[in-house]
């Protein structure tokens, strides 16, 4: 695939959205054709489950949720990432993966081995090129949602939980230092914007170099 696939991802009120209009110039300057998607969602199909997953008053079990997260998922790649990488386009994905250990691995507690056998069956070897983690302390992460917005069915659970999801996100950048990049988004927004800057022209220069 000739393309470049990009993640933004982190705990509920990590400021992925905030910077997102940077990157969307950055990528215009550059004149590169780009599709910016999300998870759960993208498609028809999976903005339904995303509506299902993420509603408030939804009772869903552990592994219900982490295999409609993955057939989502799954929909999302074969209809969408998978042909625009295959165009050369950039791919922006707000979550992808990672999300599902964090938030299903280490906020409920499944088992790892549970996810990774379910993303080798959907995804194969299949992985993006960089994943950005946007990272900021878990009360600081509440207290932003709190005043951005009405709470989602995740937006809901205890600083315990969010504790275990930033140590899963930040554990999986740790262990792949080459895939990921970790943002400290409790800084000044210029200098999240200037580390955003020289993580995506390392990005740029990777993909000129397979092209």
């Amino acid at each position: 695939m000739n393309g470049f696939f990009l993640v933004l991802d982190g705990i509920d009120g990590a400021g992925k959205s905030t910077h997102l209009a940077f990157i969307q110039q950055f990528l215009a300057n550059e004149r590169i054709q780009t599709l910016y998607t999300r998870e759960p969602g993208g498609t028809e199909l999976g903005e339904k489950l995303r509506y299902l997953l993420l509603h408030k008053d939804n009772e869903i079990t552990p592994d219900t949720e982490t295999l409609l997260m993955f057939a989502a998922r799954s929909q999302h790649l074969q209809q969408l990432i998978y042909p625009a990488l295959r165009q050369g386009k950039w791919v922006i994905s707000d979550r992808f993966t990672d999300a599902s250990y964090a938030y299903q691995s280490g906020g409920r507690q499944i088992p790892t081995e549970r996810i990774a056998t379910i993303e080798n069956w959907v995804q194969g070897d299949f992985r993006p090129d960089m994943t950005i983690i946007f990272d900021v302390p878990v009360a600081i992460s509440q207290e932003r949602v709190a005043k951005a917005r009405q709470k989602d069915r995740f937006e809901q659970e205890d600083p315990a939980f969010f504790a275990r999801v930033r140590q899963v996100y930040l554990q999986q950048a740790a262990k792949n230092p080459h895939r990921y990049a970790v943002i400290d988004s409790n800084q000044d927004k210029q200098m999240v914007q200037n580390h955003l800057l020289h993580i995506l022209s390392g990005c740029l220069k990777q993909w000129k170099g397979k092209q």
